[in-house]
């Protein structure tokens, strides 16, 4: 006589529990908000923060990341490229998310030689230069989402 299969009460199966603790697991993640103009960077910085043990949401432009930021309480961190089309570029991004939600932290990076870049950043931005090693930027995520 062939094993009878007990059924649990949810009637769940075990790969839906597991699915569903990896869910829960995911949004226990910091949310990073990267926001970056060129397609094929934003899928490499999408990829470092989520590599990096982080939650990724993708912003193209400046106007983007604001109405993102406008729909979550849950960012943690905005990891923003300078240069960007939109009507503000990644420095004003920085200043805007510094005055409309202070708490979270900016991380701005730029492939532009910026001639004094830490002082145009808001009080705790902190810069990197493209080209960036993930390591430094990662690093950097965990000391600003603790």
């Amino acid at each position: 006589m062939p094993p009878q299969s007990v059924k649990t009460g949810s009637g769940l199966g075990p790969w839906d529990v597991s699915c569903r603790g990896a869910d829960m697991e995911k949004q226990k993640r910091p949310v990073v908000l990267v926001v970056e103009d060129e397609p094929l960077v934003l899928m490499d910085a999408l990829d470092l923060v989520t590599g990096a043990g982080f939650e990724a949401i993708g912003a193209k432009n400046a106007d983007e990341a604001i109405r993102i930021l406008e729909n979550r309480n849950d960012i943690r961190v905005v990891f923003t490229d300078v240069n960007m089309p939109g009507s503000m570029d990644g420095i004003k991004l920085a200043h805007a998310v510094r005055n409309r939600w202070p708490p979270i932290e900016i991380i701005v990076t730029s492939g532009l030689n910026l001639a004094n870049v830490q002082e145009l950043l808001p009080e705790r931005g902190v810069f990197f230069p493209k080209p960036y090693t993930p390591a430094e930027v990662a690093s950097a995520l965990h000391r600003l989402a603790a």
